[in-house]
């Protein structure tokens, strides 16, 4: 099973919207788009984990909240500064959801 994180993105949005569309007009049956959005989790997942090879240090005046459940840590942070090599960025709440990766299966073993 893969994350569901980025079905609240504009992308994961975007297909949602297009499979309800989809489903409403009779083209592709709801089971068809259950199934298309699973791949989805899938590759993003996995497309994520083998291709972002860029990395963001950041740096928080206050940790305001902090949690880990279910493999999920969820850190409530104010007074951030993001960097990267020659981007800086500074915000006044931020919200980081992280999950373990290695955890994650991304459909290629087989199913049992």
């Amino acid at each position: 099973m893969s994350y569901q994180l980025y079905r609240n993105t504009t992308l994961g949005n975007t297909l949602q919207e297009s499979l309800d569309e989809l489903i409403q007009y009779g083209q592709i049956t709801p089971q068809l788009a259950g199934r298309v959005l699973v791949q989805f989790d899938k590759s993003i997942n996995a497309a994520l984990s083998n291709r972002v090879k860029s990395r963001v240090t950041f740096k928080a005046a206050k940790l305001n909240t902090y949690r880990f459940c279910d493999n999920v840590w969820t850190l409530m942070l104010n007074d951030v500064e993001f960097r990267e090599v020659h981007e800086f960025a500074r915000v006044d709440k931020v919200k980081i959801v992280a999950c373990d990766g290695k955890n994650v299966s991304t459909g290629d073993e087989p199913s049992r």
